[in-house]
């Protein structure tokens, strides 16, 4: 068991590194994408392609990295290079400047900062049966989740008060013009999102690279020798997948139903955006009850797999999901759940705050069970290898859902029709749960 001071650097990784998702991915930068092309739709669709690009970097190179970190004992020289790339993608991003932007410049800088976020998180995740007794990992992953989710709230509420600007006023949701003097006619309120989302995850990560330490490995190869190990040993794993029943059907169940739970975040500002007709700031709020409900459902979340076991957790989120989708696509600026509602009616937008909530409350359940469940499957000396074969599985159709509403919004130049492929994924992974053995089904009541 680690001590309390390791327990906290490695909470710190998911303060820091979550604001890409939070800012970034879905409630600053992914809408902006609509005012810097100028159509919700063609926005959308570049969206999608450019992530589902990234997603497939992820899914070919995690194994292989994660193989090698095993073998050479070497998880933090890793982690320094990723981070390097998190914040080099997300600076880049300042330049996304309306009428005088590269789109390749944008969406590449994007790439770069999401692959290293993600190649980070493999490896601090394969941290995680360090860190207590296996009887407690669903309270310390659901802690670590919660913990995330507040810092992603606090950095948030602080781009929405200090520099976010409602364009028709040029001042921020607390009534001031943007910090630093910048700009509201050239966006640079918003475009500071990437610069300050780089420098969060540069500050708050010095916790976790002065606390958290990787283990003396007796057996440590040199990093040239681990790379010439790592896809043999990577191979072989792969191929004895089909003789392990529960692990293959729970990676691809999860491989769909992340897929799907990605598509969602990636893309709920983005549809409130152009179906509602949302600004950046009601996106904003949106952000700040969903994360308020993700960090609470994931605090209670680990609670209850510790209790009950990771599978019902998952079980009931994903339900809760497919329900909140089918609820969204229903929602339309004259309609809730195919009942007609008042023109300006604020309906609509009511029940998109509260499904916002059960997606967000959900999600963060759902991701902190889900890491949980590939410790319980992974074998401890190859923890890493594992944690990379779960990003395999998590990206090997990441371009699923992003491409896949890429293609059926252009196809029907429709938003609401286009989120549709979501649904279809959660509830595929939804059925594969049922053919994997939970190995927490024993677990002592709570």
């Amino acid at each position: 068991m680690s001590d309390r001071k390791t327990l906290w650097g490695w909470y710190f990784f998911d303060w820091a590194s979550q604001p890409y998702n939070t800012l970034l991915l879905t409630f600053i930068f992914g809408p902006y994408m609509k005012t810097l092309m100028g159509d919700g739709s063609a926005a959308q669709a570049v969206w999608g392609y450019g992530i589902g690009a990234a997603g497939v970097i992820i899914a070919l190179a995690s194994p292989f990295l994660g193989a090698i970190a095993d073998r050479s004992g070497a998880k933090r020289r890793f982690l320094w290079l990723f981070s390097a790339m998190y914040v080099l993608g997300a600076a880049g991003l300042w330049w996304a400047i309306p009428g005088d932007y590269s789109l390749i410049f944008v969406l590449a800088s994007f790439a770069i900062g999401l692959i290293g976020m993600e190649f980070a998180t493999t490896f601090t995740n394969a941290y995680l049966p360090e860190l207590g007794p296996r009887s407690c990992l669903g309270r310390i992953s659901g802690s670590g989740w919660a913990f995330g989710y507040v810092g992603g709230l606090i950095a948030l509420i602080l781009m929405l008060t200090l520099f976010q600007a409602n364009p028709a006023t040029g001042r921020t949701m607390i009534g001031i013009a943007p910090l630093l003097g910048l700009d509201v006619a050239t966006r640079a309120d918003t475009r500071i999102v990437g610069p300050l989302t780089a420098l969060w995850y540069a500050v708050f990560m010095i916790p976790f690279f002065l606390w958290v330490k990787d283990r003396p490995k007796p057996d440590a190869l040199p990093i040239r020798a681990a790379m010439a190990q790592g896809w043999p040993a990577l191979r072989a794993t792969l191929v004895s997948l089909p003789a392990r029943p529960s692990l293959a059907a729970w990676l691809v169940s999860s491989m769909l139903y992340r897929d799907a739970l990605n598509g969602v975040y990636v893309f709920g500002g983005l549809y409130a955006a152009g179906v509602l007709g949302w600004s950046i700031t009601q996106i904003g709020i949106f952000g700040l009850l969903s994360i308020i409900a993700g960090a609470v459902f994931a605090w209670a979340g680990g609670r209850a797999d510790d209790g009950f076991g990771s599978k019902p957790v998952i079980t009931v989120c994903l339900l809760a999901l497919i329900a909140a989708v089918i609820g969204i696509i229903t929602i339309t600026p004259t309609s809730v759940f195919g009942m007609a509602v008042a023109e300006g009616s604020s309906a609509p937008d009511i029940a998109f705050f509260v499904l916002g909530c059960v997606i967000g409350g959900a999600g963060g359940a759902l991701q902190s069970a889900s890491r949980v469940m590939m410790v319980h499957q992974s074998p401890p000396d190859r923890i890493t290898e594992y944690f990379g074969i779960y990003a395999l599985s998590g990206k090997a159709t990441a371009f699923l859902a992003p491409l896949s509403i890429g293609l059926v919004t252009s196809a029907t130049d429709s938003q609401s029709w286009g989120i549709t492929p979501v649904l279809v994924l959660f509830v595929a992974g939804l059925l594969l749960l049922g053919w994997v053995r939970s190995p927490q089904s024993c677990a002592p009541r709570m």
